[in-house]
């Protein structure tokens, strides 16, 4: 609905409204790039004032002591979370509708599903399964014989929890995860590869939210075990028996062999590859892409393959970049090697000398 800029400035609980009409009226929320005249828009840091000169945007959401544009603008100590209320105000979140248990789904009787817990149609709940109150089960879920969801988790579309899978309090679990599937474990012979043994079970901490399509193996006997507070991004691969540690990040396309362990507050950042059996301290950060194949000690920046602290890595690039010009002033100075050790320039040598 549309807002003026007054009104709006009070419900983000911002500073006063600078330059302009402050009873313009504002429609919309959007971003540099796709705002219009009746929009306001966002510009997070001073540096980037530059850009605003090509925005369309009625008005903008500043950093305190950004100082007077040319444009109506709205100064917040945290310009993010203004803006996401300014966006909150014009497009809603559509609240949840609580459907409780649907006719459509299938329980098995088993099945202890608290009060306040919505299970949506062709959602699946194995046989003696706990769900605890507030948690919301989406349609195609499939949720295993014998898993534990705790309380407030939101377990989305076509999510698979094989049997055994725990999951602690108020997690995300993100359409087409699939937690639980055995462990890339096999033992070779002569007649091919026997699938070991795939005992164990996925158990999540609380407050751990898992990424579309991400998919955590069983334990071999115990099990793959995700610690509080720890972010999963869409499309990342845990191997099994794997102990990732309180509060992580691991970005998309990352992939964590077998056993390896983690500590807290470590980052994995794109396309990462941990190979099994190795431990990656507390408040470590691995940059993308970079090929992690022995310990990391805590606190420590790597990159690269195989994976080295930062600043080596920074030397090696420099010294790479420079290796086309290293390569001509080799060539040259064996050139002029080789003249001085011919025949003719040591016989030249000897008749200047005579």
């Amino acid at each position: 609905m549309p807002i003026s800029l007054d009104a709006l400035a009070c419900l983000l609980a911002a500073g006063p409204v600078s330059a302009g009409t402050n009873a313009q009226a504002i429609t919309g929320a959007a971003t540099l790039e796709t705002a219009g005249p009746h929009d306001i828009t966002l510009l997070d840091a001073k540096e980037k004032l530059h850009l605003l000169a090509k925005s369309r945007a009625g008005a903008v959401i500043v950093p305190l002591g950004t100082g007077p544009l040319d444009r109506p603008s709205i100064e917040a100590a945290d310009v993010h979370a203004a803006f996401a209320a300014a966006i909150s105000h014009f497009r809603p979140a559509r609240a949840p509708v609580a459907c409780g248990i649907s006719p459509h789904a299938v329980v098995d009787p088993s099945a202890r599903v608290s009060p306040g817990v919505d299970v949506h149609p062709l959602a699946t709940i194995g046989a003696e399964s706990e769900i605890a109150t507030g948690c919301v089960i989406h349609s195609g879920a499939r949720i295993g014989a014998g898993c534990r969801i705790g309380p407030g988790s939101v377990v989305f579309p076509n999510v698979v929890l094989y049997d055994g899978t725990r999951v602690g309090a108020r997690c995300l679990i993100h359409a087409g995860a699939v937690l639980g599937a055995y462990g890339f474990g096999y033992k070779s012979g002569p007649a091919g590869h026997l699938l070991s043994a795939q005992l164990g079970w996925v158990e999540l901490g609380d407050d751990v939210e898992i990424g579309a399509n991400t998919t955590i193996d069983r334990g071999t006997y115990g099990a793959t075990a995700i610690g509080d507070g720890t972010k999963l991004d869409n499309l990342v691969m845990i191997a099994h028996n794997c102990r990732l540690g309180r509060h992580n990040l691991v970005c998309s396309q990352v992939g964590v062999a077998g056993s390896t362990t983690s500590g807290d507050f470590v980052v994995m950042a794109g396309q990462v590859g941990v190979r099994d059996h190795v431990h990656i301290g507390d408040h470590a950060v691995l940059g993308a892409r970079s090929g992690v194949s022995s310990d990391i000690p805590p606190g420590i920046t790597v990159l690269g393959e195989p994976a080295i602290a930062l600043r080596d890595r920074k030397l090696q690039l420099a010294t790479i970049s420079k290796l086309p010009e290293m390569r001509k002033t080799l060539k040259d100075l064996a050139a002029r090697v080789a003249c001085l050790e011919s025949p003719q320039a040591g016989t030249e040598s000897a008749t200047r000398a005579a």
